[in-house]
Parts: structure tokens; C-alpha cells; sequence
């Protein structure tokens, strides 16, 4: 870790040590490990504190760990450009408990939240407006967690010729998971689109 981070990290531990459960470097970036119940503190922190004014919240996005008892991480990216640091602050959270919302320190956070919760299911209190963002009103379930199973779910799609929306079986555009990895200049048996004229000795002038 460079010196500006570890300076960084320092003063933010020394700060907010009661909301602070853990910090590192990587990739020089400051990674800050926070207690749920203490993230709009310590965001609030980060953003008004002349020392590190990171005033933009670039990304909020959900990490899935089905193996643990606190599941998620909430992981939110920050970028000061006073400094020119970005920071990664994460949480840990279960299924049923609620992260606070952090819309009213960073508006753009709205969106990411509804994202988190639509593909998750991680809940955030305190959000204006908490409802699916990606998929249907109706979906059952949450896409991102690595439990989500591949089928048995429907898809909906606008019909030009029913002139409405109808619901129909996901179906896998290729077949599941049937990869060979190889260039496709090299290595695979099967013919690809315009093999079958190099055969036939047919020249055009």
C-alpha cells in the first residue's frame, strides 16, 4: 500500500473506529470493512471530511456468499477527485436484515439499491421508492443468487402480432453450458458457416 492510502487509512480508522471493522489495500484502492447499522456514518464521514472528500459514489453492488450466515456484501465505490483516490467500503448482511439506505447521502444510490434489491433480494431501509428495477413487476425469486436455479421460470416478451404481453418458458439461446473453449481456426470438428463451399472446388472470377 502507498503511502497516500495508508495515510488514508489511518485517519478514517482513527475517526470512525466504532464503525470500523476492518480496512486493507489492493489494486490501489483502500478497502474499509463497515458495520451495517454505522454505513450512512461512515459514507457521511468520507464524503465531508477535508481529508478525503469522496464525493461521488460510482458503483453500489451486492457479492453473494451462500456459505455464510451474513450472505451478502453490499460493496460501494468511491472516487474522490480532490484526492484522485478511490475507496471501497463493504458490508456484511443476512437475508432478512436491512442495510439503511444511503440515498440521502448519495442520491445516485437510488437505482443501485433497487438493482441490489431486484437481483439479491437485499433490503435497505429507509429507501423512497424500494421495488424491482430489472425485471418483471410479477418475477419470483432473485437472478443473481448463485442458488437461483436456470430453469422453470417464464419469460415476458411484447408479441407484435398478439398486440400484447405474453409469458413463455425461458429458453437457452445455445445449449447449456456446452463449450469447447477452442478457436474456432483451430482444434473443433464441426463445420462452421461457409466451410461447406471450401469442398467443392466452385471458383468465382
Amino acid at each position: 500500500m502507498d503511502e497516500a492510502l495508508q495515510d488514508l487509512a489511518e485517519h478514517v480508522a482513527g475517526e470512525m473506529s466504532t464503525a470500523i471493522v476492518g480496512w486493507s489495500g489492493a489494486y490501489g484502492e483502500l478497502n474499509v470493512d463497515a458495520a451495517p447499522e454505522h454505513i450512512m456514518q461512515v459514507l457521511k464521514f468520507l464524503r465531508d471530511d477535508h481529508a478525503c472528500k469522496f464525493s461521488v459514489l460510482i458503483d453500489l453492488c451486492g457479492v453473494d456468499y451462500p456459505e455464510r450466515a451474513d450472505r451478502f456484501d453490499v460493496v460501494y465505490h468511491l472516487l474522490s477527485p480532490t484526492q484522485n483516490l478511490r475507496m471501497r467500503v463493504k458490508v456484511q448482511v443476512d437475508e432478512r436484515t436491512a442495510v439503511p439506505s444511503v440515498c440521502d447521502v448519495y442520491p445516485a444510490a437510488n437505482w443501485f439499491e433497487r438493482e441490489a434489491f431486484d437481483m439479491y433480494g437485499i433490503l435497505f431501509s429507509g429507501h423512497p421508492d424500494l421495488r424491482r428495477l430489472l425485471t418483471d413487476y410479477g418475477f419470483d425469486g432473485h437472478p443473481l443468487r448463485k442458488d437461483f436455479p436456470l430453469t422453470g421460470f417464464v419469460e415476458v416478451r411484447y408479441d407484435d402480432e398478439e398486440k400484447r404481453v405474453v409469458y413463455e418458458p425461458v429458453k437457452l439461446a445455445q445449449e447449456f453450458r456446452s463449450f469447447d473453449f477452442m478457436s474456432p481456426w483451430e482444434g473443433p470438428e464441426y463445420l462452421l458457416p461457409g466451410d461447406e463451399k471450401a469442398g467443392t472446388g466452385d471458383k468465382t472470377s
